[in-house]
């Protein structure tokens, strides 16, 4: 398997000082879209259903606690994960969001350590199986925010998607030394 693309320091870097507030309302809202199209999502996790799940990727300086109650699913960005946090999945952004739509097999990026899984496994299996079910594809699931404009905005985002990771993908070989 190739490596996984990571994100320039310098995108990290610049995103460090900026609050986490605004980002808060987008991903609340994109999480309210994926549950609207796939409404029985959270569901399928049965008593993991209410666990907080930490995702952390590593090539941004901040995280996000999923807490994937069926009745009042939520999404938080923290700096850090809060302690005791019950599960804990970390690696490159592009990796987690790979998983989501699955252009990146879970397994294959745990073995090559691309992926770092700590506590309930169960749990993150239980978590994976509901999101490989429900087909999220989380580009659509976006663009589906606006409406009749949805196909317009699918689009855009499939390309800025794209782009960032052709951005990452020339980060990863930056300090790369060729034969020649």
């Amino acid at each position: 398997m190739p490596p996984v693309p990571t994100l320039p320091r310098l995108i990290t870097r610049t995103l460090q000082p900026l609050p986490l507030g605004p980002l808060q309302l987008p991903l609340s809202l994109v999480l309210r879209s994926v549950v609207a199209r796939h409404p029985h999502i959270f569901e399928r996790l049965g008593e993991h259903a209410h666990k907080r799940f930490g995702l952390e990727p590593s090539d941004l300086p901040f995280s996000f606690v999923l807490a994937p109650h069926p009745e009042t699913p939520s999404l938080v960005a923290v700096r850090s994960l809060p302690a005791g946090i019950p599960v804990r999945i970390a690696g490159p952004l592009l990796a987690l969001l790979g998983l989501i739509d699955g252009s990146y097999d879970g397994d294959a990026l745990f073995f090559s350590r691309d992926l770092v899984v700590e506590g309930d496994v169960e749990a993150v299996l239980a978590l994976r199986n509901a999101i490989d079910d429900a087909g999220v594809d989380l580009v659509a699931d976006t663009a589906a925010l606006f409406g009749p404009l949805a196909p317009l905005s699918e689009r855009l985002l499939a390309g800025a998607l794209l782009r960032l990771k052709d951005v990452a993908g020339a980060a990863k070989h930056e300090g790369a030394r060729t034969w020649n």
